[in-house]
């Protein structure tokens, strides 16, 4: 006799497995063919109260979850093959399950990430979901963070600091205060709902030296990159793309930037790309949709990336990234 955990999975998941090699979720294992490609794996949890605020609506917390695994596929330039699912909650509720389980197939179909399989359990903590998504990439063509080179561009998708004030609207900090309800709005979907630039992920596979997503804050992140290939970077604060509701906020605050810079859940990618490959770069971000901005320079330094002003003078940072320890 099915248990209730079987219950809950066939009916809310079932519909969302799709693909023949979920074998229609009744099986303890999935099928994926690698068709000849690397499989690359990546795993990411969002948890109530740390990636997500206990309020949130449940279709946003299903969209985070799974986009926030697709950032890290699209960072390495995989295309998204499949994906499983653990559900921690503590209760079973129609009312957050059906929303969820609705959104969650949705992105699946959006983003050609189809539900593989899954389990759920109790849990007396705060609710917790955790995706391992799988893509594929030409053999041997992944995208590792540790091979950017001293003189690559640094360069990064999209806006940044923009899920930042939208968690500090969301949490009524100051400094989260917004020109109207439409940069209120926009600044709490960044940080509920990232983009993940799935669309570029054939540009950085075949043009950038090292990539990753901004998942913990800019500074930090491209902190991980230079530690990882054994350089480090010079960074432009004017050069960082920001959305004009950021740049207000910064420009009422200039203390701000370090904020912007440091706040996590951006879900960008950041990528080193060699000076030879750089408009060739562009050109396909550009054909791809997503738009791209040079930043800085990696260097040939052991030092931590440094963020400068016009002046070339350096912005001290007290901290470079969220860290959850």
């Amino acid at each position: 006799m099915p248990s209730g955990e079987d219950d809950l999975f066939a009916r809310y998941f079932k519909p969302l497995a799709m693909t023949p090699g979920a074998l229609g979720l009744i099986d303890d294992a999935a099928i994926l063919q690698a068709g000849g490609d690397d499989i690359v794996v990546t795993t990411d949890a969002v948890v109530a109260g740390v990636h997500f605020l206990p309020d949130d609506p449940p279709d946003t917390v299903a969209r985070k979850a799974l986009r926030v695994n697709l950032s890290d596929l699209a960072a390495k330039g995989a295309e998204p093959a499949g994906f499983v699912l653990t559900l921690a909650l503590r209760e079973v509720s129609e009312s957050w399950l059906a929303p969820f389980a609705h959104a969650l197939g949705e992105d699946a179909t959006v983003f050609g990430c189809p539900l593989l399989g899954g389990d759920t359990v109790s849990t007396p903590g705060p609710a917790m979901i955790s995706i391992t998504a799988l893509g594929r990439v030409p053999p041997g063509t992944m995208v590792r963070r540790s091979t950017a080179r001293a003189g690559d561009v640094v360069m990064v998708s999209g806006t940044i600091g923009d899920a930042t004030l939208g968690l500090a609207i969301l949490k009524g900090e100051e400094g989260g205060q917004g020109d109207g309800a439409a940069a209120h709005d926009a600044m709490v979907e960044r940080y509920r709902v990232p983009q993940p630039r799935v669309a570029l992920a054939r540009a950085i596979r075949d043009h950038a030296s090292a990539a990753m997503d901004v998942s913990d804050g800019l500074m930090g992140d491209l902190a991980k990159l230079c530690s990882a290939s054994g350089v480090s970077a010079v960074v432009e604060a004017t050069a960082i793309p920001m959305s004009a509701a950021a740049r207000t906020w910064l420009s009422r605050d200039p203390a701000l930037l370090a904020r912007l810079v440091s706040g996590g859940d951006d879900y960008e990618i950041l990528c080193a790309v060699p000076e030879n490959r750089r408009a060739a770069f562009a050109i396909a971000a550009r054909a791809a949709g997503v738009p791209v901005s040079a930043i800085g320079r990696i260097i040939e330094a052991n030092h931590a990336p440094k963020l400068v002003d016009a002046g070339n003078r350096e912005i001290p940072l007290e901290r470079r990234s969220y860290s959850h320890f």
